[in-house]
């Protein structure tokens, strides 16, 4: 890789930064990342319409439509395909697999402005299909969690829902979460700073393993 092609690659979106913006067509007209400040937003692309894999997971986050309305989360799909092609597939999934699906905006990404901002094209992967991705994106417009997945395998929704809950827990309580952390499970206490902290931990109350290992219930 030359010098050049390096200058010319996008810059991709990190965790912890402003999302990239976005104004884009999709099957509930024009939505821009703006529109969902005071929200999170799951962003979520699939490699194309009609496809095995796409659909089994396009039917999952419509059956858990109402548990993400439920953490204030809205869902806004993506692929480089058309509006006619995405109407045609929802269609499709309400005859053949008896799933209605709720009013979540598909964007038209026909000239992968919105795919290239969030690095969704992988060549390697396939030169003009979006990539297996998904960008949690919290109220203030701030990158918290992005995934990627092949383009041979399904993603996890429950995942996502237990994401965001953490997410959420972290940002109000100040503490982390552990591995695969449900709601109700102990958090982490942040570990200390410094050595004076760190000798005081111990006799703080909490739940030690050691200096650096503390939890608590919420």
């Amino acid at each position: 890789m030359t010098n050049e092609t390096i200058q010319q690659a996008p810059a991709l979106p990190r965790l912890n930064e402003p999302a990239p913006a976005f104004e884009a067509p999709t099957t509930d007209g024009v939505k821009k990342l703006e529109d969902y400040r005071g929200k999170w937003l799951v962003l979520f692309s699939h490699p194309a319409d009609f496809t095995p894999v796409c659909t089994t997971e396009f039917i999952a986050f419509a059956k858990r439509h109402e548990d993400f309305m439920a953490l204030n989360a809205e869902l806004l799909g993506l692929s480089i395909d058309s509006h006619y092609s995405h109407v045609a597939w929802m269609r499709n999934i309400k005859e053949k697999f008896g799933v209605e699906i709720p009013l979540n905006p598909i964007i038209a990404d026909l000239k992968m402005e919105v795919a290239r901002a969030y690095g969704m094209i992988h060549p390697g992967a396939a030169d003009t299909s979006a990539v297996r991705a998904t960008f949690i994106i919290d109220p203030e417009g701030i990158l918290r969690a992005m995934v990627y997945y092949p383009m041979s395998n399904g993603r996890s929704i429950d995942e996502f829902l237990r994401l965001i809950k953490a997410l959420q827990t972290s940002d109000a309580n100040g503490v982390a979460t552990p591995e695969n952390w449900p709601p109700g499970d102990k958090v982490i206490v942040p570990p200390p700073a410094s050595a004076e902290a760190a000798e005081a931990r111990m006799s703080e109350g909490y739940e030690c393993t050691d200096w650096y290992f503390c939890k608590r219930d919420l």
